[in-house]
């Protein structure tokens, strides 16, 4: 164990074969671990489409033994090592990280494993694409003035893993998603939490195109908490937007997601021991909502071979570059060709907000960050936050923001992703 937050063990069998790694046991060359309490829920999910040269049990080679001694999905590149192609991404390699000696691999789906135990009648189970990380090194925070950046002066090491899947109709009414967040800065504020975030009202969204609520139905779990922030998605208006007259560009920016979470960590009487306020940014995705459409679920690859009464169309950028302005027929959402794949993000860290001073610094709190605790209890995730209070006399950062221009699309990343 790390004195920071709990290490995850790595499985590295990379290439073993399936039947070895239903084993939970790899060669004595990988010193992969034994994971004692079998699969998790996440583990496994990933099947290879069409489009998609690898084998499951290669993809399924990349794991890590979470707390509760199970197995999870971890982070992997979107070519394996062998060449063979995984069709989707997971961000940035972590291993680059300052943050990542501590934290150790980041497995997915270990809060929404802990939410079948805190509350069994209301799982969230979340599919493996959405699976995101990002990270940065000695960053410096944006408080928004010269003079206030340097009155403040704050560098930050920065790594998260937000689950922000842009292919499917999911976060159309499902508005928790799972987050793990770890940040050092050079002010003494150090954050490891790990939970279900709750961004915005659930059964909507609000359009990315303007200030419309889309209401949509019913969310998944059906108890889901309205949350700070918003998510902030493309619909079929927004789709009608890129028609525009020959000679003109589209504005793409009116795909751009954000989803903007204002989250806390709360003791069991309600204090809150830690406030975060990231951005999540998505351009190009894969799908927009349409009500009209299967599974309400339009795609912006077929936006491209639109044509508007007078002649108008989607013209430049991601159009031009998947099917020459409509002309090459045939590019689906999920072909490799299309442009719109969710693999262009940015990450806004804004503020990190403790109030911990008399600590102690590892709580236990349930799935949502709530009800925090210094003894585990069935269901609850374990949190690190710095014995500290900072409130910097309530003036917050803004960003910056990172990993805009990450090398994610290409490399057979194709939609779903």
């Amino acid at each position: 164990m790390s004195a920071v937050t709990q290490r995850f063990a790595r499985v590295v069998c990379l290439g073993a074969p399936l039947a070895v790694l239903a084993g939970l046991a790899c060669s004595e060359s990988t010193q992969a671990p034994i994971a004692p309490n079998g699969f998790s829920i996440a583990y496994g999910l990933w099947n290879p489409g069409p489009n998609d040269t690898c084998t499951k049990a290669q993809h399924d080679a990349y794991a890590v033994v979470g707390p509760d001694g199970k197995l999870y999905p971890t982070w992997h590149p979107p070519i394996d090592p062998s060449g063979c192609t995984f069709g989707h991404e997971h961000g940035r390699d972590p291993n680059g990280s300052n943050l990542t000696g501590d934290v150790g691999a980041i497995p997915f789906g270990y809060a929404n494993e802990q939410l079948e135990i805190w509350d069994p009648a209301n799982p969230r189970r979340e599919d493996h694409f959405g699976h995101k990380i990002e990270w940065e090194n000695d960053v410096t925070l944006n408080f928004g003035s010269a003079a206030a950046n340097q009155l403040f002066d704050i560098r930050c090491d920065v790594l998260v893993k937000m689950h922000q899947g842009t292919h499917s109709k999911d976060a159309f009414t499902n508005n928790v998603h799972e987050i793990a967040y770890h940040v050092r800065c050079s002010d003494g504020a150090e954050l490891h939490v790990t939970k279900m975030v709750a961004i915005g009202t659930p059964g909507q969204f609000e359009s990315s195109c303007g200030d419309t609520t889309i209401v949509v139905g019913a969310p998944t779990p059906l108890n889901s908490p309205d949350g700070g922030g918003v998510r902030r998605i493309p619909d079929i208006n927004c789709a009608r937007e890129l028609l525009v007259p020959a000679g003109q560009q589209s504005n793409w920016d009116l795909l751009r997601e954000s989803w903007q979470m204002s989250e806390a960590v709360r003791t069991d009487d309600g204090h809150g021991l830690a406030f975060f306020n990231p951005y999540f940014q998505a351009f190009l995705p894969s799908r927009f909502y349409d009500p009209a459409a299967p599974n309400v679920t339009g795609r912006p690859i077929d936006v491209c071979y639109w044509v508007g009464p007078n002649g108008e169309r989607a013209r430049g950028g991601p159009c031009e570059a998947s099917t020459a302005n409509g002309t090459t027929p045939g590019v689906t959402f999920d072909d490799p060709r299309s442009a719109f794949d969710g693999a262009r993000r940015v990450f806004d860290i804004n503020a990190v907000v403790i109030s911990n001073r008399e600590g102690p610094s590892v709580w236990y709190t349930d799935p949502y960050g709530r009800h925090g605790r210094t003894q585990p209890f069935p269901g609850s995730v374990r949190q690190s936050i710095a014995k500290i209070d900072n409130d910097l006399n309530n003036i917050f950062p803004n960003g910056p923001g990172i990993g805009r221009n990450r090398p994610y699309s290409g490399q057979g990343v194709h939609a779903p992703n």
